[in-house]
């Protein structure tokens, strides 16, 4: 993967779970990195062992639900590196309930951070990438999307909206700016049992995720995999999943 190294990445919700994974993975293959999350001191450690391994990574605190956090992580890349060259908007929150259950709040979290999160990301890297007449926006979506079930109508709808973004600005664009959806079904992080609110079916989920789940590392391979492509090669979808998985 040489053709990564030296690149510069923004990598939201990179503090635990899949994001910290991709973070870790990226700084193996030399990719400098401008990490952010809610959590700051899981991102301070994060930067400190990657730092500790040679590699590169500064962090600041980052909600993707304000615009503004977005534009302060793409700036940070600039200021310290000169350039950015690829966006992962990882961060999303699941609410899974019945629709009838009315969980309007959990409704609007998942509006806010599942698709303005992904939009704000794309809007504060745009401009930057059309400068340089290079760059590449990586969405972290799920299997959700593709097979819906009960209680995740709404997630899947979130998650659906992102892929018909990216396709509409696929088209739009040049093809100087490449964009990857990647699809993760069940990974081992504790996202699926913090999703629910119900006992049971926090049992259920982290049953799942214990007995068939792949690891946060499989997703980030895809990342990689998507980002070290020649720049007239665009991976549009990668759906990466257990092999057992319905």
């Amino acid at each position: 993967m040489e053709n990564i190294k030296g690149k510069v990445a923004v990598v939201t919700g990179a503090s635990s779970g899949i994001g910290r994974a991709i973070a870790i993975t990226l700084a193996k293959n030399g990719v400098k990195l401008v990490l952010g999350a809610r959590r700051t001191r899981q991102l301070e450690e994060l930067a400190a062992a990657i730092g500790g391994e040679g590699g590169d990574a500064i962090f600041a605190a980052a909600d993707v639900s304000n615009k503004a956090d977005l534009v302060k992580l793409v700036n940070m890349a600039m200021e310290r590196y000169g350039r950015l060259d690829v966006i992962v908007n990882n961060a999303g929150v699941a609410r899974l309930n019945r629709i009838d259950e009315l969980n309007v709040d959990g409704w609007d979290e998942m509006i806010d951070v599942n698709i303005k999160g992904v939009l704000y990301g794309m809007a504060a890297a745009i401009p930057v990438f059309r400068k340089q007449q290079s760059g590449h926006i990586v969405n972290i979506i799920s299997t959700s999307g593709i097979k819906i079930v009960p209680t995740q109508g709404v997630y899947a709808g979130t998650k659906n909206a992102v892929r018909t973004i990216a396709e509409a600005f696929r088209q739009e664009c040049d093809g100087s700016i490449r964009i990857t959806g990647i699809s993760p079904g069940y990974v081992k992080t504790d996202f699926a049992s913090k999703s629910v609110e119900a006992d049971d079916m926090k049992a259920a989920a982290a049953k799942a995720v214990a007995e068939i789940g792949i690891s946060p590392e499989a997703i980030a391979d895809a990342v990689v995999y998507a980002i070290s492509r020649p720049k007239d090669v665009e991976i549009g979808d990668i759906v990466i999943r257990p092999a057992v998985q319905n």
